[in-house]
This record gives C-alpha cells, structure tokens and sequence, in this order.
C-alpha cells in the first residue's frame, strides 16, 4: 500500500503537511486556518474525512494558527505534547486531546506515528516520522542543529520534509535586527542552507526517494537557490521546493511516482516573517 504526502503550506505564514494511505491521513501541524487547509485539500481530491489525527510540533503560531477551528469543526483527535499546549494557550476540547509521549510508537489505522525531540526554542518541540511498513515519510522543520535524534530518525526516511530556512549571506546581509538573526543562527533556530545540504548528503538513506526542501525564509533564502544548490548532488533523489504560498503537488511512495494536482500560481502574503 502506498504513502502519499503533501506541504499544504510551509513556511512562517503557516505550515501544514498531509500524509497518509488510500483510507486515513494524519496532518502534521495546523498552520493555515480550517477553511484554506479545506480549500487546498479539495484542489488535491484528499477529503478532511480521511484525516484521523493532527499531530503538533510545537506552539507557534504558524503550526496551531488553524487547529482550534479545525478540531472543533471536523472533532480530529489532536496529539500534543503537555508543555507545548501549556504554551500554546489554545482552546481545543478536552475529548479532542490526546498527550502526546515521545519517542513512542502511534497507531493510526495502519499509519505508525513517533515523534521525537529536536532543538527549537519552544517548550517542548518536536518532530516526526510517520510509517507504514517499510515506508517513512519524515518531518523536519523548526530546527536549530542536527541533534542525534534528527540524524538517526532522518536516516530511516523514504521522503522527508527538510528545512532549508535561510542562506547565511542573505541572513548576515539583510535588514533583520542583531538578536534576531542571532536567534535563527543559533542552537535553537533554524536550519540554513549548509545545515540541511550536510544533513542531506551526509545521512541519507539509499531509498529517499523525494527531499521536499520547507520552511524557506521569504527575507533571508531564494527558492531558485535552494533547488540549484541541492540539485548539484548527482543522487536518485528528486528535490522539491514546498511553497509558502500554495499546496505541493500530491506524491507517492511504495508505488508509480504520481503528482496529481498541479499547484496554481503563487498569491503574495504581505507578512513579516523569518
């Protein structure tokens, strides 16, 4: 049975991503509001029925901006950890709750979930593999190193959602102030360009198959560089930039490589963001 995914956003406008089978989903994070994660999930024919639990990574607002709505309106089990919906500060019902433990195996349908911690600076974040088999379909965003778990999780990944936020010349050329480009450089921000290469290049496994390059700055990284930089490696993997404005085209693993829905043209946001 195939995995199919997709980045209904990525970046810090929102961030949204969908992975699931033929019969149940999961969506990692709620970062667009409940009418435009519908919205983009029809133009890729994936029905809200399908998606039996939301999953957070961690309580910016650009991971639960749509989740409130979300659950309410579709009564979604929600995963998430005790500190980070403490930091959160959102409103989700009680019966749409479920704690979020980490580095322990999740049964959805026959979707295998395991979060694992990471560095960002949040209360407790975290990031995601979701499995089926021998497929894995991994998230990693929001995070300032590589630590140990990220590596070994990334290594068992057939596709995988990376950062790839910023390019450190833009970052160290641009308008952002001191502390906060201290902050996206530092242990708990984000990963740039050169992080995610070596990651990528150094601890990718023979069969990732697809490499969804997310979370990309709008001030401090260019998606024309980010696809030429990784698309130098001769590997079998192909590359993908996940668009801060639109949904990704829908993937398979485990079967024929489909894109199902053809993304329109990009609507530009006029929000600050790093």
């Amino acid at each position: 049975m195939s995995l199919y995914f997709t980045s209904l956003n990525s970046g810090s406008n929102g961030n949204c991503y969908y992975i699931g089978n033929d019969s149940e989903a999961v969506l990692i994070d709620a970062g667009l509001s409940c009418k435009e994660t519908e919205k983009r999930m029809k133009k890729l024919d994936l029905s809200m029925s399908c998606v039996k639990a939301i999953f957070i990574s961690h309580e910016h607002i650009d991971h639960i901006k749509g989740l409130e709505a979300i659950s309410k309106k579709h009564q979604i089990p929600t995963f998430i950890t005790e500190k980070t919906i403490l930091g959160s500060r959102i409103s989700v019902p009680l019966n749409n709750v479920i704690k979020l433990d980490l580095n322990k195996n999740i049964q959805i349908g026959k979707l295998t979930v395991t979060a694992f911690s990471k560095l960002h600076d949040a209360a407790d974040p975290c990031s995601f593999i979701i499995s089926q088999k021998d497929l894995t379909v991994g998230v990693f965003t929001d995070i300032g190193k590589a630590c140990e778990n990220v590596i070994q999780y990334f290594k068992r990944c057939n596709a995988v959602f990376l950062e790839a936020n910023y390019d450190e010349e833009m970052l160290e050329k641009g308008s952002y102030p001191f502390l906060l480009k201290k902050r996206i450089k530092s242990e708990v921000g984000h990963l740039s360009n050169a992080q995610a290469v070596e990651l990528f290049l150094k601890h990718r496994s023979a069969d990732l198959s697809h490499l969804l390059l997310s979370h990309l700055s709008k001030e401090n990284n260019d998606p024309t560089l980010v696809k030429e930089i990784f698309s130098k490696y001769n590997t079998n993997t192909e590359i993908i930039i996940a668009s801060r404005f639109h949904e990704s085209p829908l993937y398979e693993i485990g079967g024929k490589s489909i894109k199902k829905t053809a993304p329109e043209k990009p609507t530009q946001l006029k929000i600050f963001e790093i």
